[in-house]
């Protein structure tokens, strides 16, 4: 691609890049891909990078160069499936660093554990490549402002997992927002209910054959394997997950802080707890956040629930059928109350109003769109201005999350300081915005 790679420019840049752990100095001011191809790399490729695959493999002249994983079977299961679908057979890497020594590669599809995203992200970053990383973008606060700090300063671009901020129904239902549809808005919720069954209790046991998992624990605390703490429930152990207000919930929490227009929060507080079940589980699946923000003088609110197990419908939300005539058990969505009426936002790509004390029903629509295409078009035009899940707005959402959590982990309310970014006369609360990294596996202090 051209204009590529302005990486390493100064001595300065390098000594601060070689915190990466691998050899660096190789790396060329410029490297190009052939007839403006884009050469990305999908790491993590079991569940939600495999839709990152299909994504790439839709968009003319993007080409899927390599696929990294440190599970062998899932590793071969893709490669098989990119060379059938596209011709070509892309790389194999089990190392994120070895990936990263690869110069033909333009840009990094992150989609491993949250306690991965960050790290990986400022990694990238630091190597000269452009960054999609999946939602939460952080696993705590602090890495979180790292990652943002190393795409600026290394010039890259970095998108944030949140979908809903490319479907054209909801860049549509936050314009009408701004422009007052429903009048002042105050309040917004995000609901994030989903049918979550027991995880149940497994016993520690022999490493899979063909996993490195080593390099899957990365940053966190060493312990045994545990197939409850590895494929997909790595969600609900605060080693690796942030519950599921970090899962599907960070969604809702983007699209509820959008729409309210705030960035960060002067009061935080949850509670809830594990209920009904005794499992391995280690996160709550019940939830409910409550958090404050001042905006020039006035206050905003946003409330946030989780729940795990049978509910309701709200606003029409989930309240759709299926063919033996049951309903959705998942309710997945926003509303937003005005002075004048109300928003329901069902998924990512529809919305609804309801105008004034009748409910008159107002605008509506639905369509969706896709944030792979808009990552790879900023990668064309080099413009930050064209991403629209840029990575500062995924810290910010990200954020909101992590304080959620701290304030349920530690039982307190939190009063936060958005200028200072501290939690104030809270010292326990406070260390919790930044994680305990095993080494190699470090955040760095100074990207």
């Amino acid at each position: 691609m051209n204009k590529r790679r302005d990486f390493l420019k100064s001595s300065a840049a390098a000594a601060t890049a070689s915190t990466l752990g691998f050899n660096i100095k190789s790396y060329a001011a410029n490297v190009t891909s052939p007839n403006d191809t884009i050469r990305v790399a999908c790491v993590g490729v079991r569940a939600q990078g495999n839709s990152h695959i299909r994504e790439y493999l839709r968009m003319p002249n993007v080409e899927i160069a390599a696929i990294c994983d440190v599970d062998e079977k899932v590793r071969n299961q893709r490669i098989a499936e990119i060379e059938k679908a596209s011709g070509k057979k892309p790389k194999d890497y089990v190392d994120f660093r070895k990936l990263l020594e690869d110069k033909s590669i333009d840009a990094i599809s992150i989609a491993t554990p949250n306690h991965w995203h960050s790290l990986m992200g400022i990694w990238a970053c630091q190597a000269g490549k452009d960054v999609y990383v999946e939602k939460p973008c952080s696993h705590s606060y602090w890495e979180g402002k790292q990652l943002v700090a190393a795409a600026r300063k290394y010039n890259r671009i970095v998108q944030h997992g949140t979908n809903s901020r490319s479907t054209v129904a909801l860049r549509e239902a936050m314009q009408k927002l701004k422009e007052g549809v429903i009048g002042e808005v105050y309040m917004a919720r995000g609901l994030c209910f989903k049918w979550r069954d027991t995880i149940g209790k497994k016993p520690d046991s022999t490493v899979p054959a063909g996993v490195d998992y080593d390099l899957w624990t990365g940053p966190a605390p060493s312990r045994p394997f545990n197939e409850n703490r590895f494929h997909y429930n790595w969600h609900w152990n605060w080693d690796y997950g942030n519950g599921d207000i970090g899962n599907q919930g960070i969604h809702e929490m983007d699209i509820a802080r959008w729409g309210l227009g705030v960035t960060l929060p002067t009061k935080v507080f949850s509670m809830g707890d594990h209920f009904m079940f005794d499992d391995d589980q280690n996160t709550p699946n019940t939830q409910i956040a409550n958090m404050e923000f001042n905006v020039n003088g006035k206050k905003k609110i946003l409330v946030f629930e989780v729940r795990h197990w049978m509910t309701n419908n709200e606003a029409g939300i989930g309240q759709r059928k299926n063919s033996r005539g049951e309903f959705d058990s998942n309710c997945i969505g926003n509303v937003f109350y005005g002075s004048e009426g109300f928003m329901a936002i069902d998924g990512y790509t529809s919305y609804k109003t309801f105008l004034g004390r009748k409910q008159e029903p107002g605008p509506s629509r639905t369509e969706g769109g896709s944030n792979w295409v808009n990552f790879i078009t900023a990668v064309r035009s080099r413009k930050r201005e064209d991403l629209n899940a840029d990575i500062e707005e995924g810290h910010l959402s990200s954020a909101l999350m992590h304080l959620a959590n701290i304030s349920y982990r530690t039982g307190h309310c939190l009063e936060f300081d958005p200028v200072k970014e501290v939690i104030a006369g809270n010292p326990k609360a406070n260390a919790m915005l930044r994680d305990k990294y095993r080494a190699p596996f470090v955040v760095p202090e100074k990207v």
